[in-house]
């Protein structure tokens, strides 16, 4: 599996770990008090931090993922020659990592489906907006289509270098 497989499934595996935590959040304090749904103010303050803790937790995941992938890298060289030598680490690393036309490619195409879903979202908020007048059911519709949009971004990316597009 190469390096750009790897790290989509760790960001795939953070946007639903995140959505999951989101929902779950959701959903009990729904349970716990119904009328909540009415408080737009603590709606939007929740989905911000989520956001906000979505950011730092894909800032954390890469940086633990790339030295986890560095040391991984270290120890095949180790177990396979014996030794293991910061240059070829540093050159096997520099090779992995580097992104050509394709991997450029693969990322504009996912992208695309990605942003297809943000649109949806809004589109499908502003008709819930338009026919319950909830803004929350608009602002739990952005929320999903974004979250699940790149959710679903990754699952095309993955699918792209799969297929070798």
């Amino acid at each position: 599996m190469s390096y750009q497989e790897k790290r989509t499934i760790t960001m795939i595996s953070t946007g639903i770990l995140l959505l999951a935590g989101f929902t779950l959040f959701a959903i009990l304090r729904i349970q716990a008090d119904p009328a909540i749904l009415e408080n737009l103010q603590l709606w939007a303050i929740a989905t911000l931090v989520t956001i906000g803790i979505g950011i730092g937790a894909t800032i954390v995941t890469q940086i633990v993922f790339h030295i986890v992938f560095a040391v991984s890298v270290a120890v095949v060289e180790e177990r396979d020659h014996g030794k293991c030598e910061e240059g070829k680490v540093e050159t096997i690393l520099k090779r992995e990592t580097v992104e050509d036309e394709r991997d450029k490619t693969i990322e504009l195409k996912s992208n695309s489906v990605g942003y297809g879903f943000a649109g949806f979202g809004l589109i499908l908020g502003l008709v819930l907006l338009a026919v319950s007048g909830s803004a929350i059911q608009l602002l739990f519709s952005l929320y999903g289509a974004f979250s699940v949009g790149s959710i679903v971004e990754g699952f095309v990316k993955l699918h792209l270098y799969r297929k070798g597009c």
